[in-house]
């Protein structure tokens, strides 16, 4: 399954997250799969799309990384296959 996390950076510092990130990697449990990041362009927020089996797996990874940022988790399909599920109600 695919999740759009959000980290919020705002009242916070992301140099500090971003040296972390540096100096440990992303430290995500086995399972876990990073797709995507991109960020905004006042450094305010971030999005990741990851994935994995079991939201456990986030609940872990984000324990690791909740004293420098906040995070909304958001499960999400892709277009396309949203699309093909309505098909036959369309």
């Amino acid at each position: 399954m695919l999740f759009m996390v959000i980290e919020d950076f705002r009242g916070r510092d992301p140099k500090a997250l971003y040296r972390r990130f540096r100096e440990k990697g992303r430290m995500m449990p086995e399972g876990l799969k990073f797709v995507g990041s991109w960020t905004t362009a006042d450094m305010g927020r971030c999005f990741q799309l990851m994935e994995a089996d079991e939201v456990t797996l986030l609940q872990r990874w984000v324990a690791e990384w909740c004293d420098l940022c906040g995070f909304e988790i958001v499960p999400v399909v892709a277009g396309k296959e949203t699309g093909e599920a309505l098909g036959p109600q369309l």
